[in-house]
């Protein structure tokens, strides 16, 4: 029987006050829990949390992965540049979306070292105006890693390129991190506003667009923890 995780827990409650990334340990056991499990080519992955100065730590032939956890849907509620938008939303609908993106399936874990003094994939997706962050936005420039097509973070996956080769292709690597809620039957990103080949603003323009990026961002986490509860409880 897998360990059972509760999807509907809020990483805050034991961050005390500080960033649950770093400081939940619930957050943190849960990921090792969720992603130490049989890669698509039938090895294992194996998350240990003991090692020093690491988060989670993945040993390996090639020396070993250093990784952290990351919040993969970000609500903008404290976004200077979003404010203006976001202020017209009724607060209980945006304390509704801070929670819910504050559970285990608005998380996933990337790569943590840093490669040649160079940006993390955690600082690059959150710093890239085209990205800002978003999830569906990441999603697509990792499908297009792995097809080799050009994207704004194409340098950035490359020098991680050993740990999406663990997943095979786009799809293990979306059926490895339980994000098949993000993609179409075709294999295709379901993004969360229009999207123009990156030439669309990444933060939503207006109230309606955010409105569309907060359902659809909702419906998604809460599919997420579906997958994530269902996988857990299986015996």
């Amino acid at each position: 029987m897998r360990a059972m995780i509760d999807t509907t827990f809020d990483v805050r409650a034991d961050a005390g006050g500080k960033d649950p990334d770093t400081y939940s340990r619930t957050l943190r056991e849960y990921h090792r829990l969720l992603w130490s499990k049989q890669l698509p080519d039938g090895r294992m992955f194996t998350l240990d949390s003991t090692v020093h100065g690491a988060y989670l730590h993945h040993d390996d032939d090639r020396g070993g992965l250093w990784l952290s956890s990351d919040s993969i849907i970000p609500t903008y509620s404290t976004s200077a540049a979003m404010r203006s938008i976001v202020s017209q939303t009724e607060a209980e609908e945006t304390r509704e979306f801070v929670d819910l993106a504050y559970t285990i399936g608005g998380f996933i874990i990337w790569p943590a070292h840093r490669v040649d003094g160079r940006q993390t994939l955690n600082g690059a997706r959150g710093f890239h105006p085209r990205i800002k962050d978003r999830m569906d936005l990441t999603l697509e420039c990792i499908r297009r890693h792995y097809v080799r097509q050009r994207s704004p973070l194409e340098a950035t996956l490359a020098r991680y390129g050993d740990f999406f080769e663990l997943f095979g292709d786009f799809e293990g690597y979306v059926e490895f991190f339980l994000l098949q809620d993000l993609t179409t039957s075709k294999g295709e990103v379901r993004f969360f506003t229009s999207f123009e080949d990156f030439v669309t603003p990444a933060l939503p323009s207006d109230l309606a667009a955010y409105h569309s990026y907060r359902r659809q961002s909702m419906s998604f986490i809460a599919a997420r923890n579906a997958r994530i509860q269902a996988w857990s409880g299986l015996s």
